[in-house]
């Protein structure tokens, strides 16, 4: 192969990076643990630390707090919540949240 063949197959690790996640669907998954880790940073510091288990599955907010008065405030206000999260993540992530 010479030099302008390989340059014509040439992929970049970034490229085979994005790729490999696609073909293995993790790619949505990596999303979800960024938008995750930027919980403190969306919600505030308060509610990060009152905040005792968070996930995604089937496209719903799964959130476990400590206290029942943040629960009930949070969930007055759980539009703003999914428009937060789903603006970090630049695309609709989630649809719903569930309170546990």
């Amino acid at each position: 192969m010479n030099e302008k063949e390989r340059s014509l197959h040439h992929t970049t690790l970034g490229d085979a990076i994005d790729k490999l996640m696609k073909a293995y669907r993790l790619d949505g998954k990596l999303k979800e643990i960024e938008v995750l880790n930027k919980w403190e940073e969306m919600m505030g510091r308060a509610v990060f630390l009152r905040t005792k288990n968070i996930y995604i599955k089937n496209r719903i907010l799964h959130l476990q707090l400590d206290s029942s008065v943040m629960r009930d405030e949070l969930f007055h206000g759980k539009t703003v919540i999914i428009q937060r999260v789903n603006e970090t993540a630049g695309f609709e992530m989630i649809t719903d949240i569930w309170f546990g």
